[in-house]
């Protein structure tokens, strides 16, 4: 019986040699990125050996961008979102204008039309949603000032690209393309309308309706106490409204997928949601750059490296410098700039949707689509070696900061007393967080926290203490903290492995600080000894003596009195 095994192939395929490449790319300290995006250049129809269903592999990178996006909605809020609209709306709009005006330029030293150089520009102008969440995701930036920015920016360019996907039709006569559809000046502002009025319809309705049936229905079936049916709907939410988006409304599945998970976002069970969706936004999240690689014929670095280089300079150069101005005419410090401008320094998905749209209008030279491709491909590679830059200079700034202490620390965090001394530090202000700095707080102690996530940290601040966002083991967000005048640190936090590290960088700042941490097993216990700290609980053995207390002081188990 014979079988269809594309599908199967590529999933086979793509997924042993993104292991394997990404693998080495690790061990030689390059961003697994790397090696994605080689398994893809391996896998597709321009090197011998297996090429993979060309068909396939963009439809499964498309529910990667899809689960993706819900996943960053899941921990982005509406109100952060508004917070950054200035620095994003402006930014982003400026940087597409700029861009694109550089694209033109160069496409007209090729020697292409004006509206092949227009769309070309364009198509160069936005950053890769997927790229930049992998970098603030693996980098713990996701939740702090630069990510909120990053992300409100992203969304941005998502909108206009919507918008402009639509008009480009609507355009292809006036851009030097086929004029499929009657492009009169009533046509064209009807298509215009009808854009503007769907893509108004959906938010709206997000708005209004999803944000309380969202959430409402994931609570009912949380209720049902079925973790299959949870993860079942989570998945039909993020998909269906994404589907939904783009069949309804014309809005891109990633931006529909994105406010779904923004909306379910104010649902108490988003977090056990956003865990549930982890696996499977990592293991499409890999096809994607498999499925990017699939597209690019190395042979175009060789014969035209100068066009290449030019197209990938104004990818990393020019937009960059776009960004870095624009956050600092924000009144932003020098290294927040150039760590947003890193991170939205490539390309990606919509610039290979728009390079196929103008190749299909007869637009875009096949020219323009190669080097679209080159870039993006570049430039996503490019993106390790810049951080890498900037976290020398991050080095730099700390050995300055050790010398002088009074100076002040960055921009985008909550500053804590300086002169704040003999206090005790509460690392993660989740359940036991919590509770433990309200006890300790009505003791009498003197507390600072410090935990990551972005509502926590709100909540933690709404009660009265003094917190810090951002990672413990990160030396700026430690140093924050004050640990040098502390006597007490205690790891409220589930993570004992990530906590051996920082208590290590701690007992090196303070060998006098006493250490107290929490795990969830007799391995966890031995790595936080080992790593420095004091003491350790374990959290079921723990809650085993109490639960046994409680039975021994029920009457049927309580000793009887001596007479």
């Amino acid at each position: 019986m014979p079988h269809q095994t594309s599908l199967i192939a590529i999933l086979c395929i793509g997924f042993v040699l993104a292991f394997v490449l990404g693998l080495i790319a690790q061990r030689l300290r390059l961003s697994p990125l790397v090696g994605y995006l080689l398994a893809g250049v391996i896998a597709g129809p321009y090197t011998p050996g297996f090429i993979a269903d060309q068909d396939l592999a963009p439809q499964l990178a498309e529910i990667g961008v899809i689960l993706l996006m819900f996943g960053v909605g899941l921990k982005f809020s509406l109100r952060e979102l508004l917070e950054v609209r200035g620095i994003a709306v402006s930014g982003a709009l400026l940087r597409m204008a700029i861009a694109t005006a550089m694209g033109w330029m160069l496409g007209r030293l090729l020697g292409w039309t004006h509206g092949a150089g227009i769309l070309f520009g364009l198509a160069l102008s936005i950053a890769s949603t997927v790229v930049l969440l992998r970098t603030l995701e693996d980098r713990r930036m996701l939740d702090s000032l630069i990510g909120r920015i990053s992300i409100g920016w992203v969304v941005v360019e998502d909108l206009a690209m919507v918008l402009a996907l639509v008009l480009v039709p609507a355009f292809a006569g006036a851009l030097g393309g086929f004029n499929g559809d009657a492009d009169s000046g009533n046509g064209l502002w009807t298509a215009l309308f009808i854009t503007l009025a769907k893509a108004g319809a959906f938010i709206v309705l997000m708005l209004v309706v999803g944000r309380r049936v969202l959430p409402w229905i994931l609570e009912r079936v949380a209720g049902t106490g079925s973790r299959e049916l949870f993860t079942l709907c989570i998945l039909a939410v993020a998909m269906g409204v994404a589907f939904g988006a783009a069949q309804l409304f014309g809005v891109s599945f990633a931006l529909g997928a994105f406010f779904a998970g923004m909306l379910l976002n104010e649902s108490e069970f988003s977090h056990q949601a956003a865990t549930d969706t982890l696996p499977l936004r990592d293991a499409f999240a890999v096809l994607f750059f498999v499925s990017v690689g699939m597209l690019f014929d190395p042979s175009i670095l060789v014969e035209r490296p100068l066009e290449v280089l030019a197209t990938f300079g104004i990818i990393v150069v020019g937009k960059s410098l776009v960004v870095w101005s624009v956050v600092r005419a924000f009144g932003k410090s020098n290294l927040t700039a150039l760590t947003i401008a890193a991170s939205l320094a490539q390309i990606g998905e919509f610039s290979f949707v728009l390079a196929s749209l103008g190749l299909s209008l007869r637009i875009l030279p096949q020219d323009a689509s190669d080097l679209i491709l080159a870039g993006a491909l570049l430039s996503i590679m490019a993106g390790p070696v810049l951080f890498k830059i900037l976290d020398r200079m991050h080095r730099r700034q700390d050995r300055h900061l050790d010398a002088h202490p009074s100076e002040s620390l960055p921009d985008d965090d909550y500053q804590i007393d300086p002169g704040i001394d003999g206090h005790s530090i509460i690392v993660g202000f989740g359940r036991v967080g919590s509770h433990l700095s309200t006890l300790l707080r009505e003791r009498g102690v003197p507390l600072v926290v410090i935990e990551e996530d972005a509502e926590s940290v709100e909540r933690a601040r709404k009660a009265g203490f003094p917190a810090v966002r951002g990672n413990v083991a990160d030396e700026r967000v430690m140093r924050e903290a004050a640990p040098g005048r502390a006597k007490l640190v205690v790891f409220a936090m589930s993570h004992a492995l990530e906590a051996g590290e920082a208590i290590a960088r701690l007992k090196a700042v303070n060998p006098e600080l006493t250490v107290l941490a929490r795990a969830h097993s007799d391995t966890e216990v031995k790595h936080l000894l080992a790593h420095g700290a004091d003491a350790t609980v374990l959290a079921e053995r723990e809650l085993a003596y109490s639960l046994a207390e409680m039975v021994m002081a029920t009457p049927p188990y309580r000793p009887a009195r001596a007479v």
